[in-house]
């Protein structure tokens, strides 16, 4: 009930998070659906890393982290969200973590390996699903100033609005030039020369 958050592991199998009752599934390729971690809060965005860990955001305030033999840590804290974390891996090594609160500046934070947790960016109203591309670069839905849709963040920390869209909440690159946005209500695909970082490395 709920599903909120989506990822895929190294051998292709689906992990979804589910904000009614905080646990994350796993989806076998023949559609067995098991239960694979409980007591997770209010579980929301959910991302691997490159050594199998997986991540899962508590929006009241919590990402908890997962090693592979299931045991289970809190790996850092943030301002609670009022809607969703959403999580991503940058080509850093760095955890982003977005969480809309009722600010209309909000941040894009990012977190080491350790724990530790910074701001990256801050400006953004309500920065929901985010990706990168090869070249470091990410994309977030968002809005700022007035100006709604897909805002990409240089790894300098320059933004520029480079999609116009009302009620987009996530994105995701395919393997072509294109990519997948989300709003609300809707799933689009865009044809865009954008070359997207591989989620799985």
């Amino acid at each position: 009930m709920n599903p909120t958050g989506l990822a895929f592991d190294r051998e292709n199998t689906l992990y979804i998070s589910s904000r009614h009752d905080g646990n994350i599934y796993r989806a076998a390729p023949n559609g067995t659906v098991t239960i694979y971690a409980e007591g997770m809060g209010i579980a929301t965005g959910i991302a691997f890393d490159e050594s199998g860990f997986l991540y899962v955001g508590d929006r009241s305030g919590t990402i908890f982290k997962i090693a592979p033999d299931r045991q289970i840590f809190v790996f850092a804290t943030l301002e609670p969200s009022i809607s969703a974390y959403h999580l991503a891996f940058g080509p850093d090594g760095y955890l982003y973590v977005t969480g809309p609160t009722t600010s209309s500046y909000d941040c894009v934070y990012r977190i080491s390996k350790s724990g530790d947790v910074e701001k990256f960016y801050r400006g953004l109203g309500r920065p929901q699903g985010m990706a990168f591309d090869v070249y470091g670069n990410l994309y977030v839905a968002a809005s700022q100033a007035g100006r709604k849709g897909i805002f990409r963040i240089s790894p300098q920390g320059q933004s520029e609005l480079v999609v116009s869209g009302v009620g987009l909440v996530g994105l995701a690159f395919t393997n072509g030039p294109a990519a997948i946005l989300a709003s609300n209500q809707m799933v689009y695909h865009l044809s865009w020369d954008v070359r997207g970082r591989p989620l799985i490395s």
